[in-house]
């Protein structure tokens, strides 16, 4: 995958026989996803209608045009399609604001100056963010109190482990 490409949605179960899927989107506001240029890992351009809720009429966009998904059968060979948008399709980040994506690459240091390591991955399944930090795996939530300082000019973060993650008491 290029490195330019951010993860905005993931195409889910069919929906009904007409080939609608479900669709988890990760912006701000779920219609948003419909108004970027949607494409999967192998370079597969998508468009997509919302129907109603997390519901949508998929397209696949060719060099012929949007042909629409209308077979439950396609339309289920697409469940858990990943759905990208290049960076520069995106608004730029208010000052003192950034893109989860632009934590992967990170170093991570502790309060002391030493450091842990890289964040390689932020993951959300829906009870807030955690960022990856390697070597390890080590998972830190993504909050304030955990993160405190996000520098992206020097390209770090500063992790202050809840007590949960280092085992001291309070």
């Amino acid at each position: 995958m290029r490195e330019d490409l951010i993860l905005m949605g993931v195409i889910g179960r069919p929906h009904g026989v007409q080939g609608l899927v479900r669709v988890s989107a990760f912006t701000q506001s779920p219609e948003a996803l419909a108004e970027y240029p949607l494409r999967d890992r192998a370079g597969r351009r998508f468009a997509l209608e919302w129907r109603h809720d997390n519901v949508a009429q998929i397209s696949e966009i060719t060099p012929q045009g949007q042909r629409r998904i209308t077979d439950r059968d396609e339309a289920a060979r697409l469940n858990l399609t990943e759905l990208f948008v290049p960076r520069a399709a995106l608004p730029a980040p208010e000052p003192e604001e950034f893109y989860l994506a632009d934590l992967i690459g990170l170093t991570a240091m502790s309060e002391a100056g030493e450091e842990l390591g890289i964040i390689t991955a932020v993951h959300d399944y829906g009870g807030g963010s955690t960022l990856e930090i390697s070597p390890g795996a080590r998972l830190v939530p993504f909050t304030q109190a955990a993160v405190p300082v996000v520098d992206l000019a020097q390209r770090r973060v500063v992790i202050r482990p809840p007590a949960e993650i280092t085992g001291a008491s309070a």
